[in-house]
């Protein structure tokens, strides 16, 4: 089948044919290329160490008082949790921890976030982001997240992308 990949290289002009030719000095496939492959390897290794086993999983309570929400302050994700759980559950607690949610830092700040709210009185934490691109997403595929993920001592609810986006946030939470 047919792959996209990204030539780097320089390009040159043969003068007696006036014919222009590329160098190619490496090549790199597009789509799923290199962040594929981190994110396939990363859930190999986790998976082995049983950090998706339903075994492991906490159950969410029924009955939820206090919700602890670990995302962007200023994105839309953060305003479509607090107004639909203010609609249906009006007498939840919410706490929003603002983070980046993507670039540089953003794992840590994801990871440290819930090890911070992990030392707090919630029922349930969220960790939430809204939908993107494999780049976009990639934060929560950082194996410092699924780490402070499995060590956190209250259920995570994943509600990172779109219905479609896959992270490894997603495996190791109690709850997609």
């Amino acid at each position: 089948f047919p792959v996209t990949i990204e030539a780097h290289g320089e390009v040159s002009v043969y003068e007696p044919r006036g014919a222009y030719q590329l160098i190619v000095r490496g090549l790199e496939p597009l789509g799923k290329g290199d962040l594929h492959q981190r994110f396939e390897e990363l859930k190999r290794k986790l998976q082995g160490e049983g950090l998706f086993d339903e075994s492991r999983k906490r159950a969410i309570p029924e009955f939820v008082e206090r919700v602890g929400i670990i995302t962007s302050p200023t994105g839309a994700a953060v305003r479509d949790v607090i107004h639909v759980l203010q609609r249906r559950c009006p007498r939840i607690a919410l706490t929003v921890f603002g983070v980046k949610v993507q670039g540089d830092g953003a794992a840590e700040e994801v990871a440290e976030a819930i090890a911070e709210m992990g030392k707090r009185d919630f029922d349930v934490l969220l960790v939430v982001r809204g939908g993107g691109s494999l780049e976009d997403l990639w934060s929560f595929n950082e194996e410092i997240v699924a780490r402070a993920v499995t060590a956190s001592p209250i259920p995570v609810i994943s509600g990172v992308g779109h219905e479609t986006d896959f992270t490894i946030c997603d495996f190791v939470a109690d709850l997609r």
